[in-house]
């Protein structure tokens, strides 16, 4: 089984919401439709004027800044967007010819976008915590002129330790799950990417074989410390920052890159999954995982210390308000709204405030599961090491493993070996009642169609003449624009 370490913009989408109506939307100024379906802006006004700041009115910065939704939203439909030829859509790398051993991106694989800002924003934090630890053991060896070893913990995860000799000397052997430089990849089944911004410049060339000259990727993969729009620092002081692709010849670059920023923006914003119907059965299967040691490495709570987004979406069980799917969506804006003495509208920045997520179930780290979960790589080794997949939604994504290679839950499970052997064995012991319960609690943690549920957003109306095709809710950023009347 070769392992895939390409991605796809349209996959990730298909794979993760087909259960959507649209999941290619076309340009209705190039394909105008009776049924109005598709992006009502042309890709050179969703372009704008460019990046920009926030005093430039239609720039990317200057949306995010001030009408954030609305670069939210603009992002969707960017991944939603159907390329045309004209606009230099063009082939994977090298057109899928050339030595895959040393260039993965020849192959193409699919990864998971819901909460996907949420892993972002947690694996940095954990990063700076274990930095500061590893630092800081170096400064009370040196000044205690005798060897300190420290445990590196963040948010009650333990990644092992680090030792330092009297004259500051590392020593990084026992770190556990994760590389020497102590950065946290939350992408990807080995973690081999650390942020959203390298994510996108990557799908984008590997996948639709459109480039963009990114100058944040640019310059912090030359060694500076950048800042992107959507607040996530690039420091290539102290990680390698992977540039953007270097264009074949002839094709140029054709993502703009304010199409980046509200890409990126969109990702952080994206929505974490939701819960169906939790019964007593659910939590009596939330119990026995968590005490056959399934939480050990699949850590359901963790605290965000400074949230980015600018809004937040808690989707549940709810067949009364949930006309369509029985889920219901309600929306939290994370905002604070403050005038800058312009004439333009008021900024809309983050509120920085701490968030708990929570059932997102995994701690970050590389884990060894034994030979059933390993795959060889294009050049002939084996990768044996592969990080907790978070649980949140898997209910959803069968088949499962990160590899897809096992067809239900009880058999994923089952398949675990190596570090998680002891759980396995517990759980293959669990009479069938305590088991399938465990299995009903996995299933309740779901993925959803954003623009089929019902939300505060947009609770729909069964009455709506010819319900459900029209009027079964949906989770409507529009309504937060603004300007509403001026869709995207």
């Amino acid at each position: 089984m070769n392992r895939l370490s390409g991605f796809s913009v349209l996959g990730m989408f298909l794979a993760l919401t087909a259960a959507a109506a649209w999941g290619q939307l076309v340009d209705q100024t190039l394909a105008p439709n009776t049924a109005k379906v598709g992006i009502l802006k042309s890709l050179q006004s969703e372009i704008g004027a460019g990046r920009g700041d926030a005093m430039t009115p239609a720039s990317s910065v200057f949306l995010i800044e001030r009408d954030p939704f609305r670069s939210v939203r603009r992002g969707r439909q960017l991944f939603q967007r159907k390329f045309t030829t004209l606009q230099s859509r063009g082939s994977g790398p090298d057109d899928g010819t050339g030595d895959i051993n040393g260039n993965n991106a020849i192959g193409a694989g699919v990864a998971h976008l819901f909460g996907i800002g949420l892993k972002e924003m947690l694996a940095d934090e954990i990063t700076f915590d274990l930095r500061s630890i590893r630092d800081a053991t170096v400064a009370k060896a040196i000044a205690k002129r005798r060897t300190v070893t420290a445990t590196l913990q963040s948010k009650g995860i333990k990644f092992g330790t680090v030792t330092a000799n009297s004259a500051g000397a590392l020593d990084l052997s026992q770190i556990q799950g994760l590389d020497a430089d102590l950065r946290v990849k939350p992408f990807f089944a080995e973690g081999s990417m650390g942020s959203l911004r390298e994510f996108i410049s990557t799908a984008f060339h590997n996948e639709l074989g459109m480039n963009t000259n990114d100058p944040d990727l640019i310059a912090s993969s030359a060694g500076a410390r950048i800042v992107t729009p959507a607040g996530m620092v690039l420091d290539g002081t102290k990680d390698k920052i992977q540039p953007p692709p270097t264009p074949n010849p002839g094709t140029g670059n054709e993502i703009d890159t304010a199409l980046v920023d509200h890409m990126e923006f969109y990702l952080l914003n994206y929505f974490k999954p939701g819960h169906d119907k939790q019964t007593e059965t659910t939590e009596r299967g939330r119990i026995a995982f968590e005490r056959i040691g399934c939480a050990s490495c699949h850590v359901a709570n963790l605290m965000i210390n400074r949230d980015r987004r600018v809004a937040d979406l808690d989707t549940v069980y709810d067949p009364t308000r949930g006309n369509f799917n029985t889920l219901f969506s309600t929306a939290i804006a994370l905002v604070n709204v403050a005038s800058d003495g312009t004439s333009y509208p008021a900024l809309k920045q983050p509120a920085y405030n701490p968030f708990l997520v929570t059932d997102i179930y995994t701690d970050f780290k590389r884990h060894d599961l034994g030979p059933n979960f390993y795959e060889r790589n294009y050049d002939g080794t084996t990768q044996t090491m592969f990080l907790t997949r978070p649980l949140w939604g898997v209910g959803s994504t069968g088949p499962y493993g990160h590899d897809g290679r096992s067809i239900s839950l009880d058999a994923v499970i089952l398949r675990h070996g190596g570090e998680a052997q002891k759980s396995r064995d517990i759980y293959a012991a669990l009479p069938s009642g305590r088991s399938a319960a465990l299995l009903t609690f996995l299933n309740s943690l779901v993925l959803f169609p954003p623009d089929d549920t019902a939300s505060t957003l947009d609770p729909g109306n069964s009455a709506t003449p010819g319900f459900p095709q029209f009027g079964h809710g949906s989770i409507k950023l529009t309504v937060l624009f603004n300007d509403p009347t001026d869709v995207e």
